[in-house]
């Protein structure tokens, strides 16, 4: 797919086309989420096979559709999880793979069963990760990559580096639709290194340069007030603000 001049342009376009080629999966329609596609399992396991995985014990994973296979399959490996609630809205979930059996992680990785399965993690408690598996709408060749245009996964990495934890390398699945020429980036924008399809994984050979944290300008009151985990990092990293 061709180059586009902003990130909506972007989004709408694999959206459409998603649909319109009738490659989109279960929920429907694609259109203003993280879009589920047909193949998404295959291109979960053949991320997990990547080299990048050798050694990883806990990853931070996206809570959408399509990856609900690369959540299934690292717990399945013994990865534990550390997973953000929808919208932030209660901070983060851990989930420890020798706590759920075997028969119970498929259930256990979908958004009900990670509130019962999931322990909630404490923010001075967060434990570092090895890799961090976003959603994504559209990738490029060179890394970059668009959510559903809310900036939760660069909230979430964010978070991260304001604690003090080390940068890992982020990776993701998506349909070869989503894979386009080029779109702007923005500062606070994560970037990616390694995304699969169900054909191909792709590593960035020089991947983009990552944030450095949160930018709190971007961030109003409201956003706080709906996102507490924000509210109490701020509070405890800057109290003078």
């Amino acid at each position: 797919m061709s180059g586009f001049e902003s990130k909506p342009a972007a989004r709408e376009a694999v959206w459409s086309r998603l649909e319109a080629e009738e490659q989109a999966a279960f929920p429907f329609p694609p259109t203003g989420r993280i879009p589920n596609f047909k193949g998404a399992r295959r291109a979960a396991e053949r991320l997990l096979d990547d080299a990048l995985f050798d050694g990883v014990r806990r990853l931070k994973a996206n809570p959408d559709a399509p990856q609900r296979f690369v959540r299934e399959l690292a717990l399945e490996r013994g990865i534990e999880l550390l997973v953000p609630t929808p919208r932030l809205r209660a901070g983060f979930l851990r989930l420890r793979p020798d706590a759920i059996p075997a028969a119970e992680r498929r259930k256990a990785v979908s958004l009900s069963g990670m509130k019962r399965w999931g322990e909630k993690v404490e923010l001075e408690s967060m434990p570092e990760v090895d890799l961090i598996v976003t959603g994504c709408v559209a990738v490029t060749g060179e890394g970059k990559r668009c959510g559903k245009g809310e900036g939760y996964s660069d909230l979430e990495f964010g978070i991260l580096r304001e604690l003090g934890h080390p940068v890992v390398p982020i990776v993701t699945t998506v349909h070869p639709i989503q894979i386009v020429e080029d779109f702007p980036r923005e500062t606070h924008d994560i970037a990616l290194d390694l995304f699969a399809t169900p054909d191909e994984s792709i590593r960035i050979e020089a991947p983009l340069e990552p944030p450095n944290g949160i930018d709190w300008d971007r961030l109003s009151e409201s956003d706080l007030e709906a996102m507490p985990v924000l509210a109490q990092l701020r509070q405890s990293s800057s109290p003078s603000r």
